[in-house]
């Protein structure tokens, strides 16, 4: 019997198994498909987004050089990002609070085959397990163990993840809640030979009947028809079908003389009301489906298996303190909420109707300041997600800055173990008597700091968030009590 079972072998099944491996446990991943790759994951189609706080985790595992040089030479993205299909200024972005300069860039543009090739790699070297062609349809649970089935054999593990997307079995089967809105658009992506691309714009487009994308490869198509989500999702987009659209949100006489490959989303936005149902937990699109508008899905789930990743690893472990897996759900799914809320903004804004056409002249006001763009690639970033742990110190429930010490050790390279790292700036040491019984859940470093942002020591957890700051003259007795409550005791 395995410890973990994760279902789905994509980005998020796969980073999670990589934390649950480099913590020791026993995990065994389950596939749908029978091989990897296909043209929905390569380029260009399957190009997305990883953007700062995922970036800095592929960085602080030692596999950021890896993801760059499997992604290849990706040209940089166009401008800041987008919010509502409005273009953002990178000139115009202001500092971001608690960020320090580090070596991971802000942005990755890689391919979905990319991020799967080199956690693969990676999880292969820390001993997991991969099985693919394996169909999950069955679910069974008690207070010890969880039994899936695929009708030809049977799979054993005290936990089960479901990281199989957004129509996923193990959310059906486990009998989860799953609520949210119902689309007002059909999106269209497809790659086809446009017998007259110059009748196109280049970039996003908004018109007053939809939206439509050119990308930088020929025939790279994107569109947005305000249906309400009616077309038959079931079948993939004819070639008459995908130009009609096209003419239709263009405004244009445009023709395609082929179609390639072509497939459809819509902007549904649902989210289970639970991270967790007993011994079977949830993880990126099986947990929330977010439109691709504005590449929140992607990120989202790296963000849900780095928080769950060492939670699960120390309870599987018997070091967890009491409640620690419980917090799981209580720190991702309001991140999921807002990620739900900011797609259906953009939606809101992006209509084809007076009222939101009266939004978007507004948006682009705000989006032509400093401070409103700035807020905007703070929210795509993750840079401004914060944690409620109770702590009223700003810097606690954060990402934690990329500190570096005087001899050049940072904070990324103390954590590529998976533990949690004590960086103490104080002069006199005065922690690290106090780390001894945690050894193997925390490590602790010293010395002066280039930019210390006016604190004595932080203990940061495993996923990189603060979990505790203490002052130029840090309290040990609030140092303790921080480090049982996210380690257990010593």
């Amino acid at each position: 019997m395995h410890d973990v079972v994760i279902v789905g072998a994509g980005p998020v099944g796969l980073l999670l198994a990589c934390e649950l491996g480099l913590a020791g446990c026993s995990v065994l991943v389950l596939e749908r498909e029978p091989e990897p790759g296909s043209p929905w994951r390569t380029e260009p189609l399957g190009l997305r987004g990883l953007f700062a706080t995922s970036v800095e985790a592929f960085h602080r595992r030692g596999m950021l050089d890896s993801l760059l040089t499997a992604s290849g030479a990706q040209p940089p993205p166009l401008g800041a990002g987008h919010f509502a299909g409005i273009m953002l200024d990178r000139a115009k972005v202001a500092a971001l609070p608690f960020r320090l300069p580090s070596p991971a860039p802000e942005v990755v543009m890689t391919s979905l085959e990319s991020v799967e090739t080199v956690l693969s790699e990676r999880a292969s070297k820390l001993g997991v397990e991969i099985r693919r062609g394996v169909t999950v349809s069955t679910l069974a649970q008690d207070d010890e163990t969880v039994i899936l089935g695929d009708g030809k054999h049977e799979y054993a593990a005290r936990w089960v993840v479901g990281c199989d997307g957004g129509r996923s079995a193990v959310r059906k089967l486990a009998g989860f809640d799953f609520v949210g809105t119902e689309p007002q658009f059909t999106g269209y992506v497809a790659l086809t030979t446009i017998a007259d691309p110059e009748k196109l714009n280049p970039g996003m487009n908004l018109t007053p009947t939809g939206m439509y994308l050119q990308m930088s490869t020929p025939g790279h198509i994107g569109m947005m028809d305000f249906d309400g989500g009616a077309f038959d999702r079931s079948q993939p987009p004819t070639l008459d079908h995908l130009q009609a659209v096209l003419r239709r949100v263009s405004g244009t006489d445009v023709t395609l003389s082929d179609v390639h490959l072509a497939s459809s989303f819509t902007d549904r936005a649902k989210q289970t009301t639970t991270y967790r149902r007993g011994r079977v937990l949830l993880a990126g699109d099986a947990a929330h489906i977010i439109s691709p508008l504005g590449g929140q899905g992607l990120n989202t789930g790296i963000g849900d298996a780095m928080n769950l990743g060492w939670k699960l690893a120390a309870t599987v472990r018997g070091l967890a303190p009491d409640g620690l897996l419980d917090t799981y759900t209580r720190e991702r799914h309001p991140v999921g909420v807002r990620a739900l809320e900011w797609t259906r903004a953009q939606v809101a804004a992006m209509r084809p109707d007076p009222h939101s056409q009266a939004v978007q002249a507004l948006l682009r006001d705000l989006l032509g300041t400093r401070d409103g763009t700035t807020y905007v690639v703070e929210r795509i970033s993750g840079s401004s997600i914060r944690y409620d742990l109770g702590s009223d110190h700003p810097l606690v429930g954060r990402n934690a800055p990329d500190f570096c010490l005087q001899d050049g050790t940072r904070l990324s390279d103390l954590m590529e173990d998976g533990r949690g790292v004590v960086l103490d700036f104080s002069a006199d040491r005065r922690l690290h008597d106090l780390v001894q019984g945690w050894e193997s859940r925390m490590r602790y470093a010293t010395g002066v700091a280039e930019n210390d942002l006016g604190l004595g020591a932080v203990l940061v957890r495993p996923d990189g968030i603060v979990a505790w700051a203490g002052e130029r003259d840090p309290d040990p007795e609030a140092f303790v009590l921080a480090a049982r409550r996210w380690f257990g005791s010593q």
